[in-house]
């Protein structure tokens, strides 16, 4: 977390009649009985407590419609996910035991994954690879840019919603691990949960005093201001010497202090979840893509310079989830702005693959980085680079999307 501009006007809850407008123009959800749906293919979920059993892992290309039953005794949803695993291609929510629900997506050959979330809190269940054949029909964008643009502001707060149900259980484990003194665990797990707030944190950002709450570094509080969430719990992990800490001996937080430190970030998580839950809570296209950029400067801003984990040095952890997050928020919006400016989509493309191909030689979020101190200035210079090349070209979305 870096002294930056808030995104509040990045990321604002509409009215309730644009948001009504997002939710029912999320393209991926039509009843199966329609005539699109009767033209493609046809497949059953069973969400059950153990698993997401789909009829089949495969259909060819085009119209797909899932039929998801819920055996549990609790709601569930069911999503399809892009080859990236984050990127929501359609979802259903709430589906209740014994209420049968679809989902009617347009799919391009390619690889999918199909999970469950029973309970819709946490990563899902009976995550399964689902692989899309070509058959030879070409799969077009539906509706006008209006119904398109809304339908992908719906699956980005569908995506957002996915992160936040991570990030409470993460979040409960890795505090779990401090307050029990597990300090080689709690190191474990500390950038790990964070990748699920890195993804999105355009979003908390625009929750007021959020963000600062739970993301603030040491630096960025005000005098006078008590010093809360993620980093101030970092700090006392890997507690600094006195050189690096202003000449003072570092006093170790007690057991009460965790104790209300931990409490604190957990009912901010909480009330995180709680504001992207709401029936009002939406996005437009437009915060989609300056969300994109806004994580890039994020990158620029706090990882390259090694300020955003001063303690942990766990910076690439939060370079990549900023970088997974930026490239959700831009494929949501790609294809509308790919036919207004296909020379700028070809541009951010190979700047994404390149960066994330340089990013990927230092390791992954499942197999770990290095510490951000031991990367050389070349190393780092390399990073930034990279940084630099992708956030010229995606500074220009949002003007290429309003256009």
């Amino acid at each position: 977390m870096t002294s930056r501009p808030t995104f509040r006007t990045l990321f604002v809850t509409a009215t309730a009649a644009i948001a009504l407008l997002v939710l029912s123009a999320c393209v991926p959800n039509t009843p199966a009985s329609s005539s699109r749906a009767a033209a493609g293919t046809k497949l059953s979920v069973a969400s059950s407590t153990s698993d997401c059993a789909v009829s089949a892992a495969t259909a060819p290309s085009g119209t797909v419609t899932f039929t998801i039953t819920n055996s549990t005794d609790q709601a569930t949803e069911f999503y399809v996910l892009a080859d990236d695993g984050l990127r929501i291609v359609g979802e259903v929510e709430n589906i209740a035991p014994g209420a049968p629900r679809t989902l009617t997506v347009q799919l391009a050959a390619g690889t999918y994954f199909t999970t469950c979330k029973p309970g819709m809190v946490g990563d899902g269940i009976g995550r399964a690879t689902f692989t899309v054949t070509d058959s030879g029909k070409r799969i077009q964008l539906a509706g006008d840019e209006k119904t398109q643009t809304a339908a992908a502001a719906a699956n980005y707060v569908a995506y957002v919603k996915n992160q936040v149900s991570q990030l409470i259980p993460a979040t409960a484990a890795f505090l779990d691990a401090y307050l029990a003194g597990d300090t080689a665990t709690a190191r474990t797990l500390y950038p790990a949960a964070r990748a699920f707030y890195e993804r999105i944190e355009p979003v908390a950002e625009s929750f007021g005093d959020l963000d600062p709450q739970i993301d603030f570094r040491e630096a960025d509080v005000a005098e006078g201001d008590q010093w809360t969430g993620w980093h101030r719990l970092e700090k006392d992990l890997w507690p600094p010497d006195a050189a690096d800490n202003g000449g003072a001996t570092y006093v170790a937080l007690t057991p009460a202090e965790r104790a209300t430190f931990a409490a604190k970030l957990t009912t901010n998580t909480q009330q995180l979840a709680d504001a992207v839950n709401t029936e009002s809570y939406a996005v437009s296209a437009a915060a989609i893509s300056n969300g994109a950029i806004g994580l890039l400067d994020e990158v620029a801003n706090g990882k390259i310079t090694g300020e955003e984990e001063i303690w942990s040095h766990t910076d690439l952890w939060d370079f990549q989830a900023n970088l997974e997050g930026a490239r959700v928020a831009y494929e949501g919006v790609r294809d509308v702005v790919a036919v207004k400016n296909p020379k700028l989509v070809t541009q951010i493309d190979a700047q994404f693959a390149a960066l994330e191909k340089q990013l990927a030689t230092y390791g992954s979020l499942s197999t770990g980085f290095p510490s951000y101190d031991d990367l050389t200035s070349t190393q780092v210079r390399q990073l930034a680079d990279g940084v630099n090349g992708l956030s010229e070209p995606l500074s220009k979305l949002t003007a290429a999307l309003l256009k």
